[in-house]
C-alpha cells in the first residue's frame, strides 16, 4: 500500500505520539509498503512544506495551519492507498476534508486528551468548544485509532462508532535492566543502596506535576537518602530549578533515555489526562516500579502490588500513599522482575500487522483510477475553450503562485489571456524578492504555449505598466496588447482591459497609488498574522480588506463608479460585455444591458473567469475549481 501519514510531530521530537508514530511507520515499511510522513513546519523529500506556528509559551508544541492547496495538489499527482491523520491541527482537518473530497480513505488516531487539559490550563469554559471540534475530525474518517479501551469507549459515547483499539507496544531490547549504570547513579549523589525516583515527561500543566511534588517533598523526608531525577523539559522547568535537590536531566535521546530510565528504582507517573502513557511500558519494561493512576496503560499491564503501584484515577492522597509505599516496594526484585515480565509479549510487531490490516480495510473503500488497459493514468484536465486571469503580483510574498501552477495544470484551454498585473513591478522596486515559486508560474505558462499550443495574450496592467513602450510586441503564441476583443462561441463580442485606466488615482496621481499599494501589502501582511491566529481556534480565512472596501462608504462607491464606466465603454465600443481586473473584486453582473465580469485577484480571492465551449462565461474560484477536478476523476472512475 503506499501510506501517507499527516502529524504535527515526528522525530526528532520527544514525546509519545511522535515515538508511537516512529514505530509504526518504521513497522510498515519494513513489511514492504511505501509510506510517506508529511510533517508540519518540515519540508519534505519531494518538496511538500506544510506550514506551521509553536504554541506560544509552549515552543515544544508545533501547530500545524492549513493547507488544503498543498495536500490537494500533492494527492491529485499521486494518490495514496489510504491516509493516517495522527494530530488534529487545522492542518489535520484540511487533510481529511481534501482526502474525503478526493475519495481516498481517511483515518484518524486519536493520541492525545486535548479536551482534557482545558481544565489544567484554566480554560474550562473552552472544554465542550474542544470536544465538539474533536468529534467533528474524528467523525470523517473510516476509522479512529485510540490506544486505550477507555479512550475507545468515550470516542463511541460521542458518536464516533467507527472507533477502534489500537495498542501500544515497547522495545524490551532497548529499555531493559541491563543499561543500569552506577556511574550515572552516582552522578545523582545516589550509592547502591539510595532509592531514586525518576519522572520522564514533559513538564507542563497536563502532567500534573504538582502532585508529583508534593509527593517527593514528603518522601525526602522520611528519606533523605532519596534522591529524585526528572527527564524532559517544558513550561514548568524554570519553577522546579528552584528546587535544587531534585535533578533536572533535560531531553534525553537513545542510550542516554534507557540508561536513565534502568538507573532509577521507581518511576512516578501522576498524570491524569493520557491516552496512554507509553512511560509506563517503558518503566515496566526498564524493572522499576510505575506508581501510577489506574486508567489508560496502567489499567490494562499494572496489577497492583504483583508488578507496580497504582491508585484509582482522581484519588490524590491514594496516589501519594502508593509513591510513599514504593521504597520498600522497589526493595522486592521479584516485584521488578515481575514488570519486566509483564511486558515481553507487548511487542510493536503485533501492534503494527493490527495497524496495517487496519489501513488495508480502509483502503479496499478506494476505486482505482485505471484507463481502459487497466493502468493507472493521471486525471484528465478540465477543458476550457479561454481563460481569464489577472493580478497574480508575482514578486510579492502574498501572490498565491503555487495555486496558479496548480489551476493551469489542472485545466487545458485555447487561449489564455493573462489581464494585467502578472507581475508586480512597483513591488520589486521597493525591493520585494522574487521567489522560485513565482518563476514556476512564468515557467508554467511556457508549458502551455509550447505543449498544448495554447495562445496567450497578455495585458499590461499598472503594476507592470513597463511594457507600455513596447506594446504591441508578439513573441510567438504570445501577445502583448493593451487590450483585447474576445468573441465568444456563441457570437458575443467582449472587451478585454485591465481596467486601471478608469481609476483617477491610479491614472492621474501615479505616486498616491504607489503608496496606496504600500499599504495594501501592509494591510495583506497583518491579515497573514490575523489569520494565523483564526487558523488555531479553527476558524476560515477572513479578508480584512475585502471588510473594509464592503463597509467603507468611500470604497463602495468607488467600485460601483468603476464598475458604472466600464459599462459605459463597452457600449461606446458596442461590446456586449467587458472583462476587467485591477480593483481585486470578483464580479459578475448585468449593468444595463452589458455583461460586467472582473477575474478578481490570485492574492485573495483567487479567481477566474473560464468560456466553457458553448460560449458561456463562468467566474470560478480555485477551490471550486479543484472540486470540480476531484470530482471528474470520481465520474471517470465510475
Amino acid at each position: 500500500m503506499r501510506i501517507d501519514i499527516i502529524t504535527d510531530t515526528f522525530a526528532p521530537d520527544i514525546n509519545g505520539v511522535a515515538m508511537t508514530l516512529g514505530q509504526l511507520s518504521k513497522g510498515l515499511s519494513q513489511r514492504g509498503h511505501s509510506v510517506k510522513v508529511l510533517c508540519s513546519g518540515v519540508k519534505s523529500s519531494t518538496g511538500e512544506n506544510i506550514r506551521a506556528m509553536r504554541l506560544p509559551g509552549y515552543k515544544e508544541v508545533r501547530i500545524g495551519l492549513p493547507s488544503p492547496f498543498v495536500l490537494r495538489k500533492r494527492w491529485i499527482k499521486k494518490q495514496p492507498d489510504v491516509i493516517y491523520v495522527a494530530t488534529e491541527s487545522p492542518m489535520g482537518v484540511s487533510a481529511v476534508s481534501v482526502a474525503k473530497a478526493l475519495g481516498i480513505p481517511v483515518t484518524t488516531g486519536f493520541h492525545t486528551n486535548f479536551h482534557q487539559y482545558m481544565e489544567q490550563y484554566n480554560l474550562r469554559s473552552l472544554q465542550n468548544v474542544a470536544t465538539s471540534y474533536l468529534r467533528n475530525v474524528h467523525s470523517k474518517a473510516f476509522t479512529t485509532f485510540a490506544p486505550s479501551q477507555e479512550v475507545v469507549d468515550w470516542l463511541k459515547s460521542e458518536g464516533i462508532a467507527h472507533a477502534k483499539l489500537l495498542g501500544r507496544g515497547v522495545d524490551t531490547e532497548f529499555f531493559s535492566p541491563a543499561h543500569r549504570d552506577d556511574e550515572l547513579r552516582s552522578s545523582w549523589g545516589a550509592d547502591a543502596q539510595d532509592p531514586v525516583f525518576l519522572i520522564v515527561g514533559r513538564m507542563a500543566a497536563e502532567k500534573n506535576l504538582p502532585l508529583a511534588l508534593t509527593a517527593m517533598e514528603k518522601i525526602s523526608h522520611l528519606h533523605p537518602r532519596a534522591r529524585f531525577v526528572v527527564v524532559g523539559d517544558g513550561p514548568l522547568r524554570s519553577e522546579w530549578q528552584r528546587h535544587d535537590w531534585i535533578h533536572l536531566a533535560g531531553v534525553q535521546r537513545g542510550d542516554d533515555l534507557a540508561r536513565h530510565y534502568a538507573s532509577a528504582d521507581v518511576l512516578l507517573f501522576p498524570s491524569e489526562t493520557e491516552t496512554f502513557g507509553n512511560v509506563v511500558l517503558e518503566g515496566m519494561a526498564s524493572g522499576l516500579v510505575v506508581v501510577a493512576y489506574d486508567y489508560a496503560a496502567a489499567a490494562h499491564h499494572i496489577i497492583h502490588g504483583e508488578n507496580g503501584l497504582k491508585a484509582p484515577k482522581g484519588d490524590a492522597e491514594a496516589w501519594t500513599a502508593c509513591a510513599m509505599q514504593a521504597i520498600e516496594v522497589a526493595a522486592q526484585l521479584s516485584l521488578r522482575e515481575a514488570a519486566r515480565d509483564a511486558t515481553n509479549g507487548v511487542s510493536w510487531s503485533g501492534i503494527v500487522r493490527e495497524f496495517e490490516s487496519a489501513l488495508a480495510d480502509a483502503a479496499r473503500h478506494r476505486k482505482p483510477f485505471l484507463d481502459e488497459q487497466g493502468m493507472k493514468r493521471k486525471p484528465e484536465k478540465l477543458p476550457f475553450r479561454t481563460v481569464f486571469m489577472s493580478d497574480i503580483h508575482l514578486g510579492t510574498l502574498e501572490s498565491k503562485a503555487d495555486e496558479v501552477v496548480s489551476f493551469l495544470n489542472h485545466l487545458r484551454c485555447e487561449k489564455l489571456v493573462l489581464n494585467g498585473d502578472i507581475i508586480d513591478g512597483w513591488a520589486l522596486r521597493r525591493g520585494s524578492r522574487w521567489q522560485n515559486r513565482h518563476s514556476r508560474v512564468i515557467r508554467t505558462v511556457l508549458k502551455k504555449m509550447e505543449k498544448e499550443n495554447t495562445e496567450v495574450i497578455y495585458l499590461r496592467g499598472n503594476h507592470d505598466d513597463i511594457l507600455e513602450r513596447f506594446l504591441p510586441l508578439t513573441f510567438g503564441a504570445i501577445r502583448i496588447v493593451k487590450e483585447h476583443l474576445h468573441n465568444t462561441l456563441d457570437g458575443k463580442k467582449y472587451l478585454v482591459i485591465h481596467g486601471d485606466g478608469f481609476d483617477s488615482v491610479a491614472t492621474n496621481h501615479r505616486w498616491l497609488a504607489m503608496l496606496g499599494a504600500f499599504g495594501y501589502d501592509s494591510l495583506l501582511a497583518i491579515n497573514r498574522v490575523y489569520n494565523k491566529w483564526r487558523s488555531i481556534r479553527g476558524k476560515e480565512y477572513f479578508s480584512i480588506s475585502k471588510a473594509i472596501k464592503g463597509k467603507v462608504k468611500s470604497a463602495v462607491t468607488f467600485v460601483d463608479r468603476y464598475e458604472e464606466q466600464l459599462q459605459k465603454l463597452a457600449h461606446h465600443r458596442e461590446c456586449d460585455g467587458i472583462i476587467c481586473g485591477h480593483i481585486h473584486t470578483p464580479a459578475d453582473k448585468t449593468i444595463g444591458d452589458v455583461h460586467y465580469l472582473n477575474s478578481g485577484d490570485w492574492v485573495e480571492s483567487l479567481t477566474a473567469i473560464v468560456e466553457h465551449h458553448d460560449g458561456r462565461l463562468e467566474l470560478i474560484t480555485y477551490p471550486e475549481f479543484m472540486k470540480r477536478v476531484a470530482e471528474n476523476m470520481t465520474s471517470l472512475d465510475d
